[in-house]
């Protein structure tokens, strides 16, 4: 088994997708690889297949080998609850609540499960590529650091660094970061990767040859900016995406404490859909559909609708005809109110909902983890009813209760699921996902407005055609001898073999 370690100048600076690039490109070959991030800070996150709870990034790169997501790839994920707390998730499950100081203290003890972790993902695959989180070069947090440096001398695995030309000073980004770290350090970093370059290269060469001087380390290629690159983010929510003339308009709060926000991506991709994130303080459109997100702290984050003016915009955008949905917090934001008696999100307390479907929540402990399907059954235009699959997955604290649910949005399992308003102008699902299953997505925009069907991606296979067209960049643009050298691959059983499809 070897470890390969990525890590990055600057939070954002690529290493996702450079892992999910590697990851592709070995599997292609026919590779027994894995990813694994030792910790993450997210809240976009995905549920394994031994019931955990990993960051969503990890569980895309999973994808990209050709394998089911699990707890392992991910061991340490932190959800944050405010500026200064998070909620600390141990090889899938929850661990508790800390505040920044606490568990920073914590960090030697969480070590141990990265650790225990890494070793079990080692001893079922041939290859390991671990990503880092933000940078190594964080002066403040490299004591008992376990997500970037600390890991990999732990580890004992070579490390490349990224960086982002896109930025700017992507040569002092390089530099500058090897110079901060500790020279054993310095000595696993095999060479650099410099990510979302365009331009001529010619007028790039002579400072990858200065770069190479100065540092005695190779630049392994330069990865070209690839525009309509849609693949689920970690945390920055991305704006891409075209739309026709006539489009659906659908507009979606950015709350302070958002997640799951990848269960946009869907709609960002469709042509008939025009998706706008609403941050604070902008003016809110005029709109067909209003989503309320997930959220990590669904009262704090109802307040904040509260304070920004949107309980009276989506009372008048009901009575122009509108139509409003939420999932997983959101959906709870529709209700009478929102209780936490133990404060598990927070404080605990009370916080008024919407009010807009006969129906209150409790935060209880003991989070929902599952992936599910089931069926769809929405009111059409003649009065009539239409049907559609969907699956996703819960993750949720709340229970909630009420004479909405007799009218439910679905069935999973013979069991009621969501809610829709008698009058069939709100609706909401516990269920992230929801619109990545075509027949789901259509169905779902036919009920707010959209006049025609047809155009919804299958975003599972897209998902897979990006992270092909990643591999892709891999072959073309970087030394791949000197990588299959790094990766001692010679030693490795490379017989080609059929990517597994969903």
């Amino acid at each position: 088994m070897v470890t390969l370690m990525i890590q990055g100048t600057t939070s954002d600076a690529g290493k996702t997708t450079v892992v999910a690039a590697l990851c592709r490109w070995l599997a292609r070959q026919g590779v027994s690889v894995a990813p694994f991030k030792p910790q993450n800070m997210a809240l976009n996150s995905a549920v394994t297949i031994d019931g955990g709870e990993i960051g969503r990034s990890t569980a895309l790169q999973a994808l990209a080998c050709g394998l089911e997501h699990h707890s392992d790839m991910n061991p340490v994920l932190l959800k944050p609850q405010s500026d200064c707390g998070a909620q600390v998730i141990l090889r899938g499950q929850v661990h508790g609540n800390m505040d920044a100081l606490d568990y920073h203290a914590y960090k030697a003890e969480a070590m141990v499960a990265v650790m225990d972790a890494w070793r079990a993902l080692s001893e079922r695959y041939d290859v390991i590529i671990a990503e880092g989180a933000g940078s190594p070069a964080e002066i403040n947090l490299r004591a008992n650091d376990i997500a970037n440096m600390g890991f990999a001398e732990a580890a004992d695995c070579p490390v490349l660094l990224v960086g982002d030309i896109e930025r700017g000073g992507v040569f002092a980004q390089l530099v500058g970061t090897l110079e901060l770290v500790s020279a054993s350090e310095q000595n696993r970093t095999k060479g650099f990767i410099i990510n979302r370059f365009r331009g001529d290269i010619a007028l790039l060469e002579p400072g990858l040859d200065w770069l190479t001087e100065r540092t005695g380390k190779p630049v392994i290629g330069v990865l070209p900016y690839l525009h309509g690159l849609i693949v689920d983010s970690e945390d920055s929510i991305g704006t891409s995406g075209a739309s026709e003339a006539g489009a659906l308009n659908v507009i979606v709060p950015v709350l302070p404490r958002i997640s799951n926000h990848n269960d946009f991506d869907p709609l960002r991709l469709h042509p008939g859909v025009n998706l706008q994130f609403i941050g604070p303080d902008q003016p809110i459109p005029a709109a067909d559909l209003i989503i309320l997100p997930g959220s990590k702290s669904t009262r704090t984050d109802m307040a904040f609708l509260h304070a920004q003016g949107w309980t009276q915009v989506i009372q008048k955008h009901l009575r122009y005809g509108g139509k409003v949905f939420g999932i997983c917090g959101g959906f709870q934001m529709l209700g009478e109110r929102v209780d936490d008696p133990a404060g598990l999100e927070g404080n605990s307390g009370t916080t008024e909902g919407l009010g807009l479907l006969d129906m209150t929540t409790t935060m209880v402990a003991g989070k929902q983890l599952k992936n599910v399907c089931g069926t769809l059954t929405l009111p059409t235009r003649n009065s009539g009813q239409t049907e559609a699959g969907f699956s996703g997955y819960e993750m949720h604290n709340g229970v909630s209760e009420g004479a909405a649910l007799a009218r439910p949005l679905g069935r999973m399992n013979g069991k009621n699921e969501g809610a829709i308003s008698a009058d069939g102008q709100v609706a909401g699902t516990y269920v992230h996902g929801i619109f990545d299953e075509p027949g789901a997505c259509d169905a779902l925009l036919q009920w707010a407005g959209l006049d025609h069907s047809g155009a919804a991606v299958d975003y599972q296979q897209h998902r897979l055609a990006q992270l092909d067209r990643l591999a892709d960049q891999v072959e073309q643009h970087l030394d791949t001898h000197w990588l299959r050298d790094l990766l001692g691959l010679e030693a490795v059983t490379t017989t080609p073999r059929p990517m597994r499809q969903p």
